[in-house]
């Protein structure tokens, strides 16, 4: 779906089970209510139910999504509920938004792949800071298409590939299989990372160059895809396979 689509979608409220009343991200407040209230960055962050979520529990977000319509509803839900949400619209994929680097305590990119984007977050946090990101990866069998094949991949991830991003990066969560998000039903990979400490910035890129396009990642054969019952690692990524 184009932005075009996008919009049309959250005006007609087509999908309010998904785009409306959906809870927010399970991993997103899994994640947050282990760390201190601080600036949080969601990216792609459709109507906004992390935002919300985020912003309800002393969080100062910044929200950015390249809907108008979505971010229209974002900014009227923050109003009847008497939160501060700094919203804006912004085409993530033609680089119109710069991630300020080292500046966010927690970044989220839930349900939206753009490998340079990943980039960008990951020089945009603190020393310390954690990013959370959430893909959908290709189904076995599934037959070829534009949005699966891995070598014109610009919407879902194979098998093992998110993870291979973090090398030397604290693993907080990795796991791969059905969603506990019920507003999505598609195999995903998720990560929460920390940046180390000691990483040094301003050399990375905070914005995606103009001509970039999005993509995702299987896991390391080294960290395994988590059960269940058990999603955190608390590892640090090793060189991939």
């Amino acid at each position: 779906m184009d932005i075009r689509e996008w919009d049309q979608r959250y005006r007609s409220g087509a999908r309010p089970e998904e785009d409306l009343e959906a809870a927010p991200t399970p991993l997103v407040v899994r994640i947050a209510q282990t760390l201190p209230a601080g600036e949080a960055l969601d990216l792609a962050c459709g109507a906004g139910r992390n935002a919300l979520w985020l912003a309800r529990h002393k969080w100062k977000v910044t929200a950015v999504d390249g809907s108008e319509a979505a971010i229209d509803i974002l900014r009227e839900r923050a109003a009847r509920q008497g939160l501060r949400i700094d919203a804006s619209v912004a085409d993530l994929e033609s680089g119109d938004y710069r991630i300020e680097p080292s500046r966010w305590d927690l970044i989220a990119i839930c349900y939206y792949l753009q490998l340079d984007l990943i980039e960008c977050a990951k020089a945009g946090l603190k020393p310390g800071g954690v990013l959370i990101v959430i893909v959908h990866i290709s189904e076995e069998g599934e037959p070829p298409s534009k949005h699966r094949l891995r070598h014109r991949l610009r919407h879902r991830l194979q098998s093992g590939e998110l993870i291979r991003h973090f090398d030397g990066w604290e693993i907080l969560h990795s796991f791969e299989g059905r969603p506990e998000d019920a507003a999505h039903k598609r195999s995903v990979a998720e990560v929460a990372v920390r940046r180390p400490s000691n990483s040094g910035g301003g050399d990375s890129p905070t914005r995606p160059p103009k001509s970039a396009t999005g993509a995702d990642h299987p896991k390391t054969a080294d960290i395994p895809a988590e059960p269940r019952d058990s999603r955190s690692t608390g590892r640090t990524s090793e060189t991939p396979a």
